[in-house]
């Protein structure tokens, strides 16, 4: 049997991969957007843990509705992201600041 702690570690290891992949690279919409699921799926991997741990199926459940909509702004967020590619030819954050209107 995997002990709590085990999971709570490979749960701050990702989050912590995500924060300092966001403060690091700050040029590309798609590594911020992969960086900012890596910190919702480790969130998720302690919502398991616990709910496992305390024998109670309300956090697993909440898991589902979370990936639910992670998926949907994902799916979202591409094709922004592609729409906007198609116009600009760039997904640079710095040319995605300029935008008005």
């Amino acid at each position: 049997m995997v002990p709590l702690s085990a999971y709570l570690a490979v749960a701050a290891c990702l989050f912590s991969i995500g924060i300092v992949g966001l403060f690091l690279n700050r040029k590309n919409v798609l590594i911020i957007l992969m960086c900012i699921e890596l910190i919702l799926l480790s969130v998720n991997i302690n919502l398991a843990a616990f709910s496992h741990f305390l024998q109670d199926i309300s956090g697993q459940i909440f898991i589902f509705f979370v990936l639910t909509v992670a998926a949907s702004e994902v799916a979202v967020g591409l094709a922004i992201l592609v729409a906007y590619y198609r116009n600009r030819r760039s997904i640079n954050v710095d040319d995605i600041n300029t935008l008005q209107g």
